[in-house]
């Protein structure tokens, strides 16, 4: 299968107390190309947790000492953001609907069709990837915006509303010439290089 859109610095975190699954869900992931980490417990993740990087997590709901719905709750407690796909018997079905209900992004019943499951692994990683994409922008844009002063802030808005710089002075009582002043500075402090990079910036502020 091997979607473009994958990037390579993924990983697959795959948490399941039955050794014979974890391993064959490695190799079916390393067929991919796909890095994976294994965890036989619940726990076993959370003693982790400082490690897990972009990617996204493929779960047992069913498992001993810690349930799947429950270490889905610690880790948003945690604050860790990971997308879950939950790997379930036919019998814990509503269970793995409780976990959709909680924020898991799908749910595969076992046993698992190889190629199904493959087409959803990469749907999440691709979904994840643009989400993390999405949070990367939106900080940039909250910092380069950190760096005007009020009164470029201001300009700023009536740039991005589409504004000339003798309507921006007017509305501001400040001077054309101090408006060029103010909007050169914008420039520099958001490293654009024309008004429609200083509007991506706005958009990306307000996409959060």
């Amino acid at each position: 299968m091997n979607v473009e859109a994958t990037d390579s610095g993924q990983t697959i975190y795959i948490v399941d107390d039955e050794e014979p699954v974890r391993k064959a869900l490695r190799l079916l992931v390393k067929a991919e190309g796909l890095d994976s980490r294994c965890f036989e417990t619940a726990r076993a993740l959370l003693d982790s947790v400082d490690e897990i990087g972009p990617g996204c997590l493929l779960l047992d709901v069913c498992m001993p000492d810690m349930t799947g719905l429950e270490l889905q709750e610690e880790l948003r407690a945690r604050q860790v953001q990971i997308p879950v796909i939950v790997l379930t018997g036919h019998a814990d079905v509503p269970t793995a609907v409780r976990a959709m209900k909680d924020g898991a992004c799908d749910f595969v019943e076992k046993p698992f069709d190889t190629d199904e499951l493959l087409r959803r692994i990469h749907e999440c990683l691709s979904s994840e990837k643009k989400q993390r994409h999405k949070a990367d922008m939106h900080r940039h844009a909250m910092e380069r915006v950190a760096r005007l002063t009020p009164r470029e802030r201001e300009v700023m808005e009536g740039l991005v509303a589409g504004k000339r710089n003798k309507r921006i002075a007017e509305e501001l009582f400040i001077s054309f010439r101090t408006v060029e002043l103010h909007r050169a500075s914008i420039m520099e402090k958001l490293e654009a290089n024309s008004l429609s990079d200083i509007v991506r910036t706005a958009l990306w502020l307000d996409s959060d």
